[in-house]
């Protein structure tokens, strides 16, 4: 096994030195130097999305929706949705919309993580969601992690998710660093008493049946550093600047309504939200003794010989199938259902 780590890291050392390219190598050496200062991986937990495969185009997975969603059902609720959006919008054909009815009718009574509709597979795909910890916390972004060209305040999401259409692909050549992470993570399995043993067996199959490893884009999130650790607040960001803002407007805006901030606390909070934006780039903000980060967070999925892993039997969710759109024909003509109405007067 150290000799075949030895050699494929041998490889990626190659290619990076044939590559000639100034960009990567500033890349390569910004990762050096956080992987020396941010050694550990600290585990989130499993996140869930959408990925499609189809056989008329390259064949690959690609992700259709984000692998954002807390549990698998999350996933399956976004894929009903996007079909029946398709259904709605996307075609004038009977027969097409038929179809993508059809898959939307199954999604609605099954928790079902993978589906053929019009010669394409869908599967809800499952990812662990991991920073980087060194002594002073968690790793916040890097100097060279992609910023938007317009850093607006007061808009966050307005950036596309990186995401989507993104290749699944355990071969993709992502740099030295980002291939010895993905060779460090393939026998990778939850230990710990903190994990019931059912779930610890679960993990130490898929890292047998799913023993390839494919990272996906970065992301950005913001923590507070509390007794136990840090605890995240709020969605994962496309860029740094996006979570910057997030954190901004929770700062003056969400929290102080949310935690029914006095008067003394509201002004405390908004001095330091101006001061964190004035910085431009600041990723830590301090209010008493509470303490936010905008952290970097990586992703990993699974993969196995018949693409990327699917949900795991122990991976909880918090709601089953139902039904989420109003009823549509072939023809596109929508039906609301008044049958479950209830009349109170």
């Amino acid at each position: 096994m150290v000799d075949d780590w030895k050699r494929q890291l041998d490889a990626l050392h190659a290619a990076l030195v044939r590559r000639d390219d100034p960009v990567a190598w500033v890349t390569e050496a910004d990762a050096v130097t956080a992987s020396r200062r941010y050694p550990n991986p600290a585990l989130r937990g499993p996140v869930f999305g959408v990925a499609a495969q189809d056989p008329a185009g390259d064949a690959r997975w690609r992700v259709l929706l984000p692998v954002v969603d807390g549990t698998p059902q999350q996933a399956r609720d976004a894929l009903n949705s996007h079909l029946w959006f398709r259904a709605k919008d996307d075609t004038d054909d009977p027969a097409v919309r038929r179809e993508l009815l059809a898959a939307v009718a199954v999604l609605e009574r099954e928790p079902v993580n993978e589906i053929e509709v019009l010669g394409v597979r869908y599967r809800v795909v499952r990812g662990d969601e991991f920073a980087r910890s060194g002594e002073d916390g968690l790793e916040p972004p890097r100097p060279t992690d992609r910023e938007p060209a317009d850093r607006t305040w007061g808009v966050p999401g307005k950036e596309p998710s990186p995401d989507v259409d993104f290749t699944i692909d355990p071969d993709q050549d992502d740099g030295l660093i980002a291939g010895a992470t993905k060779l460090g993570m393939r026998d990778f399995a939850y230990t710990g008493s903190r994990y019931p043993a059912a779930v610890r067996e679960d993990s130490q199959r898929a890292a047998a049946a799913y023993p390839d490893i494919a990272l996906l884009p970065v992301g950005f999130r913001v923590a507070e550093r509390n007794e136990s650790g840090w605890e995240p607040h709020g969605a994962m960001m496309a860029t740094p600047h996006e979570a910057r803002d997030l954190l901004h407007g929770a700062m003056i805006e969400f929290w102080p309504v949310l935690y029914e901030f006095d008067e003394r606390e509201k002004a405390a909070y908004v001095e330091a939200a101006e001061e964190f934006k004035a910085a431009g780039n600041a990723n830590d903000v301090c209010v008493g003794d509470r303490h936010y980060r905008v952290c970097r967070i990586e992703r990993l999925i699974r993969c196995g010989p018949d693409g990327p892993e699917l949900p795991r039997r122990t991976d909880v969710d918090g709601h089953g199938p139902m039904k989420l759109h109003p009823t549509m024909d072939e023809d596109g003509d929508i039906h609301h259902d008044h049958d479950h109405d209830h009349d109170d007067d």
